[in-house]
């Protein structure tokens, strides 16, 4: 009897101890998610501000060129077509360049959405300067209509020598009907 009680203690202390492990983990992921993204070049940032424009004209242009490729991806839920015009583009460093991405709304009803966008390798995010894009705001589609998003770019003079390909990612989340009204009110 003593044994089996025993046992039982060091199996609820194991689990006891299992579930504040658990607990820190969860906490110490917020601090320590940046941290990790930077470390290993995971789900690299891009300014969500535009670039100055008039930077761009005091910059010479490279011989240097890179590729840079686009994606594009859509949240659970969102239910829009989403997709970048051109897969790749090969780019001179300090240049300036302009793509798209198409968008359509599936849906039977209006629905806004937000791109939100990410930067591979990470550490490249800084390098790479949006001078207008469509994840600076949220974007509203009537049901079945569509429209082309631009965006503008420039990949700074000064990217490390070894990045010879950038990515960039969007996704699209669905902006939820009270955010969309709030923010709508927020405007008047």
């Amino acid at each position: 009897m003593t044994e089996t009680h025993n046992n039982q203690r060091k199996q609820f202390i194991l689990l006891l101890s299992l579930a504040v492990g658990m607990f820190g983990f969860a906490y110490a992921m917020v601090p320590l998610h940046p941290v990790f993204c930077e470390v290993t070049g995971l789900n690299g940032r891009s300014s969500m501000g535009a670039a100055d424009p008039i930077a761009i004209s005091q910059v010479a242009p490279s011989d240097r060129e890179v590729t840079i490729q686009f994606l594009a991806n859509v949240s659970h839920g969102m239910p829009w077509e989403f997709r970048p015009t051109v897969q790749q583009l090969r780019v001179r460093l300090g240049e300036m360049y302009a793509t798209d991405y198409y968008v359509r709304n599936r849906a039977t009803q209006a629905v806004t959405g937000q791109a939100v966008p990410s930067v591979a390798p990470g550490y490249a995010a800084k390098y790479l300067h949006k001078v207008e894009c469509f994840c600076f705001t949220q974007q509203h589609l009537d049901s079945g209509e569509d429209q082309h998003m631009p965006v503008r770019f420039y990949i700074s003079n000064d990217l490390p020598e070894e990045v010879q390909t950038l990515t960039l990612s969007y996704t699209l989340f669905k902006v939820p009907a009270a955010q969309t009204m709030r923010l709508a009110s927020s405007k008047l």
